[in-house]
């Protein structure tokens, strides 16, 4: 499901609102994920752990592979995606555990954002759930 279009934004990305949602943190067979959005609702961001692959995964709904810009306080780098082939459909960045973009996200000073051309940012607070994701990756 596409984002809408973003209404006009202030040029620092740190003076952007924050987006409503939670995050939440669970495991499965394949390691696990942190989820952020609203309860019952289409998760705005997933970052996945998996275990077996050595991957962790950075995904936002969507279905048509774009750059995506991840803004931290430290760094800010553009990342490929592509499409998870699921319903919902999500785009989906691939990382190694070790990347240091991971460790941006998680010590970022308070929030990050995410970023695609012609859709709304994402701008999330930089909670615990995100280093659990990473450091389960990591072990």
């Amino acid at each position: 499901m596409p984002r809408p279009l973003p209404p006009p934004v202030a040029a620092n990305w740190l003076e952007w609102p924050v987006t409503s949602g939670t995050w939440t943190y669970s495991r499965d067979t394949r390691g696990s994920v942190a989820m952020f959005g609203q309860i019952g609702a289409v998760a705005l961001a997933v970052l996945r752990c998996d275990r077996q692959g050595g991957r962790v995964f950075l995904s936002i709904p969507g279905a048509s592979p774009a750059p995506l810009t991840v803004r931290t306080t430290s760094l800010a780098r553009t990342v490929t995606t592509g499409a998870t082939g699921g319903t919902p459909p999500y785009l989906a960045a691939t990382l190694t555990p070790a990347d240091p973009l991971l460790d941006a996200m998680a010590f970022s000073r308070g929030r990050f954002a995410l970023s695609q051309t012609g859709a709304a940012p994402l701008v999330l607070p930089a909670w615990a759930e995100i280093g659990r994701v990473v450091e389960d990756c990591r072990l």
